[in-house]
């Protein structure tokens, strides 16, 4: 049986998760394939760093370079994380022609494009499985399970800190910042934490299903993003009553008219989103992901797992592995191609243009005629209202006022937001969220 030889960057998180993996798993996936895949050496920064595996001393080197442009490295796996030296060890091993397995979702979020120019360039691969989602084999599924399809919708939970803690702040009526100061010192949340809970996380690994979905590389700058610290336990509470759970969702929603050049035109945001009680994505609890895929063939299809961690992120490069030795073996460099090259007039649509649904809540006086002043901002602003609540039990100088409204521009909520927070009965910002109904 061949042997490939994998060098491996990185012997943190995940790479101890990979080296595990393959010493319990690395016969079975070696039989499968017919492929021996043996792990050479994994660059790390040092040799005494506290890490979750016992890596054995004579495996590890701190001089990635060497290691590879080793002619008997043939496939080379970065698990390092950044995106400043990554791009280096990324860039050099794709220009020797070696295939490159990563997980780092940032890496391609800011260096996609030239890093799969590089690769096409060379005539070899970039794999990615475990970029999104960490377990859940979505990237695959959208590249080459629903090749057929045009994607009409896609929604993403793909961040598990933010789903932990806005999960515990239903089931519990926690704060926020209780919530996250507990999934600290669990280890969900890195002690600064804006990464994730500012939706940024999300944001790169919403690009990367984006572009695989519509064919062109999706500038994560182009993506509207919207974290989660604004939120307060009452839109929970209230959107409960309405019959809606807060999640921050990814959307990534065709719209109906191409551009001018008759690309696609996408809806690529990440919010804070009502979803309705009774879909699945609604149940979606604690550190768990799911991306949600609606194809105009296969119609609807729901991925869920574990979004991040060891275990669930090796079995992702575990398949990425496998494809790699295959490709080795029978000197394959052609794969489905990721993206440019399928629509390469797409855009991403503006989100004043994006159409919602919307949750607002009101913090007004309580005073006769305020209803009044505040319906007339919506309709000169041609919002329609579905429902207004002002909840019992309230009375006072100040009050909650909460609407739910038809569809709308988001141009034209900004507009009417706007102009309520300018009323004098007006007492804090107005909280607003999209609502989406699958």
């Amino acid at each position: 049986m061949r042997q490939i030889n994998l060098g491996m960057i990185g012997g943190g998180t995940v790479g101890s998760g990979v080296f595990d993996a393959l010493q319990r798993n690395g016969g079975l996936l070696s039989s499968r394939l017919g492929v021996g895949v043996n792990l050479s050496k994994i660059a790390v920064k040092a040799f005494d760093e506290p890490r979750p595996a016992k890596i054995p001393e004579s495996l590890m080197t701190t001089d990635w370079e060497t290691m590879v442009k080793n002619p008997n490295i043939h496939m080379v796996a970065e698990l390092a994380g950044g995106i400043t030296i990554a791009r280096t060890m990324v860039l050099t091993a794709l220009t020797l022609g070696k295939p490159v397995i990563t997980a780092n979702k940032a890496l391609l979020s800011a260096y996609g494009e030239e890093i799969f120019e590089t690769a096409r360039k060379h005539k070899t691969n970039v794999y990615f499985e475990a970029s999104v989602a960490g377990g859940i084999p979505i990237i695959k599924s959208l590249r080459e399970g629903f090749i057929g399809n045009v994607i009409t919708h896609a929604y993403g939970i793909v961040n598990g800190t933010c789903n932990y803690i806005l999960t515990r702040m239903k089931q519990e009526g926690a704060d926020f910042n209780i919530v996250l100061k507990d999934a600290q010192k669990l280890g969900y949340a890195e002690a600064e934490p804006s990464l994730d809970i500012d939706g940024h996380d999300s944001v790169h690994k919403t690009g990367i299903l984006a572009s695989l979905a519509h064919g062109f590389w999706v500038d994560p700058k182009k993506i509207h993003v919207e974290g989660i610290r604004g939120i307060d336990r009452t839109d929970i509470q209230f959107a409960d009553r309405l019959g809606f759970t807060i999640k921050l969702l990814a959307v990534i929603k065709k719209a109906p008219e191409p551009n001018s050049q008759n690309g696609a035109r996408v809806q690529v945001s990440v919010c804070p989103t009502l979803i309705p009680n009774g879909h699945l994505m609604a149940n979606v609890n604690h550190s768990f992901n799911a991306v949600f895929i609606r194809g105009d063939v296969v119609g609807d299809t729901l991925f869920y797992g574990r979004g991040a961690g060891k275990d669930p992120t090796a079995s992702a490069v575990l398949s990425d592995l496998a494809d790699a030795a295959l490709d080795l073996q029978y000197g394959s460099h052609h794969r489905i191609a990721p993206f440019s090259t399928r629509d390469p007039h797409g855009e991403v649509l503006p989100m004043e243009e994006v159409v919602s649904r919307y949750y607002v809540r009101l913090t007004v006086m309580d005073r006769p005629g305020t209803l009044a002043k505040i319906t007339a901002i919506f309709a000169e602003t041609k919002i329609g209202i579905s429902s207004v609540i002002q909840p019992e039990g309230n009375e006072g100088a100040n009050v909650p006022l909460i609407f739910m409204t038809h569809e709308a521009p988001n141009a034209a909520m900004t507009r009417a937001l706007t102009e309520i927070a300018r009323l004098e009965v007006n007492q804090a910002r107005p909280v607003m969220f999209r609502v989406e109904n699958f």
